[in-house]
Order: structure tokens, then sequence, then C-alpha cells
């Protein structure tokens, strides 16, 4: 099992953390891309610093940019990081794509295919010509031609974040990888079951794809504590991030009514307060060593194969906790 690194933006501090993360072996550094920082710069930087590890988009939100200015930003990391990029993507959600980029959400699943078409003909060194629902290029009744882009063919390998069940038959369909927020191996099946269809449908299974599953990892004797946190935490998701995510926890089985409810009426800590601490406890790694070797061997039975971690604390705490998950997994030898 692979471990990669989630850094919320670049600073001096996590470019020294990213720095240990390659000595340690890390296998990918990941970096968001929300409504302040953008996910390819501080990658690019990265790219000049680091000689060894991944650098991943974690993620870059479908309809922000065309999908030419996608392939064009992917191939030129994969050119100055030798070969080292993953481009992950995601369709986000209307609160965020109107409310901030001023574009209409529409037809995500449809935008998510054409998007993954069109990066894969223009990295593939192809004429650029493409018929689809929400993208025609050229522009019918212009003045525009099919282009192919001059710079070298490079496979660009693209992660999907999917929650929804045509979009995760999707990534297994066409995508190199999925990352899997908001799961839980305990249901696994919600999840991997579409990705399965998907793939089959490709001729390939779930070994074909990597499966990535965003963990928080704080290894402590207060565990309730810890959960509960982290279960709190959720509560912004659920409540202000559109339906998304808690239709993904819902199919899990919970109930989150209430959440919402309270998050709406401006009950914030009453809206933490009663999301489910299991969604803390379940979809992380938190605990003792025991405690997280046995929550590792779970997602490792169920097909995950990657584990993107994001850590709490100073730098000096990231790097132990970092180090003392590889001595786990090494230990376990997965």
């Amino acid at each position: 099992m692979k471990v990669a690194l989630m850094v919320p933006f670049v600073t001096d501090e996590t470019v020294d953390l990213v720095l240990h993360a390659e000595k340690l072996g890390v296998d990918s550094v990941w970096v968001p891309e929300m409504w302040a920082y953008d996910a390819f710069t501080p990658l690019a930087y990265l790219a000049a610093r680091t000689s060894r590890i991944k650098l991943a988009t974690g993620v870059v939100q479908l309809g922000a940019r065309t999908p030419a200015s996608l392939a064009s930003s992917a191939m030129s990391l994969q050119a100055l990081s030798g070969g080292r990029f993953l481009l992950g993507m995601g369709v986000s959600g209307p609160k965020v794509m109107e409310g901030w980029h001023g574009v209409r959400f529409d037809a995500p699943v449809t935008m998510t295919r054409e998007t993954i078409e069109i990066i894969r003909l223009i990295s593939a060194g192809e004429k650029l010509s493409y018929q689809g629902k929400v993208f025609q290029l050229p522009l019918p009744d212009s003045q525009g031609r099919a282009l192919t882009s001059f710079a070298p063919p490079a496979h660009v390998p693209i992660y999907n974040a999917a929650l929804g069940p045509r979009n995760l038959r999707l990534t297994g369909e066409l995508a190199d990888g999925w990352l899997g927020n908001a799961f839980l191996p305990e249901s696994a099946d919600v999840f991997l079951d579409p990705i399965a269809a998907g793939a089959a449908e490709s001729g390939r299974t779930l070994a074909d794809l990597d499966l990535v599953a965003p963990v928080a990892v704080e290894i402590t004797d207060d565990v309730d504590a810890v959960a509960r946190k982290h279960a709190g935490g959720y509560a912004f998701t659920i409540g202000a991030m559109g339906e998304f995510y808690r239709k993904a926890f819902e199919r899990q089985g919970f109930e989150l009514d209430e959440v919402v409810r309270l998050w709406k009426a401006g009950e914030r800590e009453a809206a933490a307060d009663a999301v489910p601490v299991d969604i803390g406890a379940k979809t992380n790694l938190l605990g003792t060593e025991a405690m997280i070797a046995e929550r590792i061997t779970l997602l490792e039975s169920v097909g995950i194969s990657t584990l993107l971690v994001k850590l709490d604390g100073g730098i000096g705490r990231q790097i132990d906790t970092l180090a003392r998950l590889l001595g786990i997994l090494s230990h376990l030898n997965v």
C-alpha cells in the first residue's frame, strides 16, 4: 500500500514537510484547489524542489478551465517534473462553480467524461476534433480549426474524485485512479461496485485502478475525543457544500437530516455535535498504533491501494506521525 501526503497549501514549512516525506519514501504529494489558491502553481514550485515524489492536484474543479487548458497545464507539469505529475480532478458542486467561477453546474458526469476524453486526445498528440454534448471542438459555425498540440505526447494519469453512482461507474470505465472521499471500508461496496462495473465495460478490474482513500491520521490514546473532533469537522461539508457528500454518507446508512437542519438554522456547534461519531472514526486513521494497523488492514482488504494522509499539528509532529505511519505499514507488510 502506498502513502500519499495532502498539504493544504505551499509555504516554507510545507516545503520542508514535503522534502522530509520524499526522504521517507512517500509516493506522492497532493495540493488542493478551492476558492483560494490554485493547485498547479504550487506543484510547479515543488517540482523544482523535489526529485522523486509524484505531484498531484487534489483536486482541480472541472468547468473552471476548458479541457484544453487543463491538458496544457498537465502536460507542462509532466514535462517540468520528469513524468511525475498526476491530474486529480472533480466536478465540485453548484455552490463553488456558480458562486466562485460563475459557471453553470450542468451535466457534471457528461462534462467529466468529455473532459477526460479531450485531455486524452490532446496528450496523445492527436488532432483535436471532438463532438460532445458539452464540448464541440472546433466550435460549429466558427472560424476555428482542429489543432494538434506541438508538445510531445505525454501520458497524464487521471484521478477522478467521484461520489455518485454514475460518476463512480465512469471512473471505473475511464480513469487511472479514484479519490474516495467520504469512504468507510465497512460499506466499500457502495463505491467499489459501481467502479468495478465501469471497469468491466473497459475490460478492466478494480486492480487496474489506483484506489485512493483520503484519511486524517492522529496517533493517540484519546480516541473518543479525536473521533468526535473529526466527525464535527464534517458538519460544514454536509451542511454547506450541497448534497453530494450528504448523499454519499446516506448511501452508507447514516441519517443526516438533523445535521443539515441545524447548519441551515445557523446552529453550527449543534450541527457538529449531531454528526455521527462513526463518520469521524471510520473515515480516518485515529487511535493507537494497534488500532490504526487494524484499520489499514481493513482498507487493504477491500482494495484500497493508496492512503492520502492529512496530518495535524506543527511540522515536527507531522513528520513524526508520518514516520510512525510508515513504520506501521512496514510492520504489516502491505
